[in-house]
């Protein structure tokens, strides 16, 4: 690490959705900031999908504030059309991003700021917004006799496109948006497919408006008020049942099965006899919160998660999470990057700016 500290109003950690809509709304607030992104591109956690998720198969892609996203090829792999988009955006709102930067630590600092900890040297700060995402915490579950597998086991933070499951019997754990997209994916190449989750999945017919909306979002934000680790969107919204859904469940492909008590050698086992063999495990088993950084500052609550109000951080009020919690969509992470920097202009505001941006 670089021994260098510098001063600024607010860090910016992770410049994905929620970060960059950050960034652009500090901006517009007067307060000089940094952006901290370790990715090695522009375009946030989407620039690591698979090829074959596509911008048309995209689930609700909303546009950054001040720069709509036109024109794009709906058979264009996303992360490609949100990676120029994302490197547009910083370009033209002048943002700055610097990477591949990893965050260590946040902790106290001198004189009533935070102190940022980094691949790149250090920041005093009095303010940070952390939009770190989850990606880059993939949640595997463990089963016993897992070790013991002799195939491969992957998630679908690793998954590469259907095309190598080509022959192969997969077994795809996990009963959100993205298992049932390796599924639908798979089903045309593989030898045989077997799902399974914890629950039964619950399909959503018709229309999906503003209050269906607002009613999920609060669900997921009363679980972080109580200091609970954030479950996402989705998994109060349920499954919207489209065409492929439609034709997969028709198909037998999504014929679910609950999930299996143990993993053997060739494949999984319950407990009433039922054998499964598999060459592959996909665990489409989500994500959890990337925020182990923060650790020193003491945010979590007994329940396991960072108990926030909006965004603000219930034990530390200079420290805002967008992007966690009820605002991990886009649409709101857009709105909840403009809650925090009006929240942080108001906090910061008896005290003098800081210098010229790091």
């Amino acid at each position: 690490m670089n021994d260098f500290v510098s001063d600024v109003d607010v860090v910016v950690i992770g410049a994905g959705q929620a970060g960059l809509s950050s960034a652009y709304h500090l901006g517009r607030a007067g307060l000089e900031h940094v952006v901290l992104d370790h990715a090695p591109r522009p375009g946030g956690a989407w620039q690591f999908r698979w090829p074959s998720l596509t911008y048309g198969k995209v689930h609700g892609m909303y546009a950054l504030p001040g720069m709509e996203l036109v024109g794009a090829d709906p058979q264009r792999p996303s992360s490609e059309v949100i990676g120029e988009y994302f490197a547009a955006y910083e370009e033209r709102f002048g943002l700055r991003v610097r990477r591949p930067v990893d965050v260590t630590a946040v902790r106290e600092g001198d004189a009533g700021r935070l102190l940022v900890e980094s691949t790149a040297g250090s920041w005093s700060t009095r303010a940070v917004i952390n939009a770190t995402g989850t990606w880059d915490r993939p949640f595997w579950p463990r089963y016993p006799g897992q070790e013991t597998f002799r195939g491969r086991q992957l998630h679908t933070a690793n998954y590469p496109g259907p095309e190598e499951f080509a022959g192969a019997r997969v077994i795809v754990v996990g009963g959100g948006a993205s298992g049932v997209q390796h599924l639908l994916e798979i089903a045309g190449v593989a030898a045989e497919t077997t799902w399974v989750t914890r629950r039964p999945p619950v399909f959503r017919d018709g229309s999906f408006g503003e209050a269906e909306g607002r009613a999920a979002v609060a669900l997921v934000d009363e679980r972080v008020r109580r200091g609970l680790p954030p479950q996402s969107v989705v998994s109060v919204t349920g499954l919207p049942l489209n065409e492929a859904v439609r034709a997969g469940l028709a198909s037998g492909v999504l014929d679910r099965l609950p999930v299996f008590d143990r993993i053997t050698p060739s494949g999984v086992a319950w407990d009433d006899g039922r054998r499964v063999d598999a060459d592959v495990i996909l665990w489409a088993t989500g994500f959890r919160a990337a925020i182990d950084h923060l650790a020193p500052l003491h945010l979590r609550e007994p329940g396991g998660g960072i108990r926030v109000d909006g965004t603000r951080a219930v034990r530390d009020p200079r420290v805002h999470l967008v992007g966690y919690g009820p605002s991990a969509s886009t649409i709101g992470a857009n709105r909840a990057g403009g809650a925090a920097a009006r929240e942080l202009r108001r906090l910061l505001a008896p005290s003098a700016p800081a210098g010229a941006r790091a």
